[in-house]
């Protein structure tokens, strides 16, 4: 199995290349830089692992949520890829690609559930749930974009951790929703490496899309915008 993944849905940037059960990943937090470093990284890591893109089996990224411009950058290069290779594309979620780094970080165990919070500017954050099965997130609900003062926790869960930059708002959150956590981490990102990973997993379930269908998810359906004086 080779599968190459791709994230720009934040302010990471990052690729990885999976062989079978090797796992290469190149990443930096660059908020402007994705265009610039994307190509390169993917060139590295077929050079680590002497590989050319006609080897690949399968593409994978980060759909969503996250920046527009990011989630339109890393969609183009799957895109392009996959028509010129023939191959499909996985779409996975950027907030399951936190929730797994997560609960492999904090060894959480089953039945313990990940919070992920991203800040979607505009005074909202995207927001979802996922439950710890079999060492793997599973979401609870539904992923959402809504108000600060909107989030709500899924029931039966005994232990809550919290990750993604969304937490940075916590103090937004309604009252106990910040105390339930066990642990909290505001740094989490979406990683590549995260996205192989789940992305294997549904490859070998036969998931998969053709390149005309590898599309970003925002979850928002308007973009609030004004317009600039004199504009």
């Amino acid at each position: 199995m080779k599968i190459l993944a791709l994230d720009t849905s934040s302010e990471g940037c990052s690729a990885a290349l999976l062989v079978d059960d090797s796992l290469v990943e190149r990443f930096d937090l660059a908020p402007r830089g994705h265009t610039r470093l994307l190509m390169p990284m993917i060139r590295e890591l077929l050079a680590e692992k002497q590989l050319v893109p006609a080897d690949l089996e399968a593409l994978a990224f980060a759909c969503g949520p996250g920046s527009f411009t990011g989630l339109r950058i890393a969609t183009g290069v799957v895109q392009g890829l996959a028509y010129g290779l023939g191959i499909p594309v996985i779409p996975v979620s950027s907030l399951a690609a936190v929730a797994e780094d997560a609960i492999r970080q904090w060894q959480m165990l089953d039945g313990d559930a990940v919070a992920v919070a991203f800040d979607a500017r505009m005074g909202e954050v995207y927001w979802a749930c996922y439950i710890c099965r079999n060492g793997q997130p599973e979401l609870m609900g539904d992923e959402q974009v809504c108000a600060p003062a909107s989030v709500a926790l899924a029931d039966g869960v005994s232990r809550w951790f919290g990750a993604g930059q969304g937490w940075s708002l916590k103090e937004s959150f309604p009252d106990g929703v910040a105390a339930a956590m066990e642990r909290i981490d505001e740094t989490l990102v979406p990683r590549a490496s995260r996205v192989a990973e789940i992305a294997a997993r549904a490859f070998h379930a036969g998931a998969g899309v053709p390149a005309e269908q590898a599309q970003p998810v925002y979850i928002r359906d308007e973009v609030a915008w004004k317009k600039l004086p004199g504009r």
